[in-house]
């Protein structure tokens, strides 16, 4: 697999390593892309993206039930 180096603040890397519990750099920002990517995943599973939205314009509109 590909490497990519890139630069960041320090302040920056310290907080997502401690936001992470991660003792490197580059492991936090690592854990952080593939939470986003994941999160972002089961986002568009619930919500579908802008390819679904004729999903929605064929269903009349109703009051929400409970």
């Amino acid at each position: 697999m590909a490497k990519v180096t890139i630069s960041l603040d320090s302040d920056l890397a310290i907080e997502v390593m401690l936001l992470s519990g991660t003792r490197s750099p580059q492991d936090a920002v690592e854990l952080i892309v593939r939470d986003y990517l994941a999160t972002r995943s089961r986002t568009e599973a619930r919500t579908g993206d802008a390819a679904d939205q004729h999903r929605l314009t064929d269903r009349p509109l109703r009051a929400e039930e409970g």
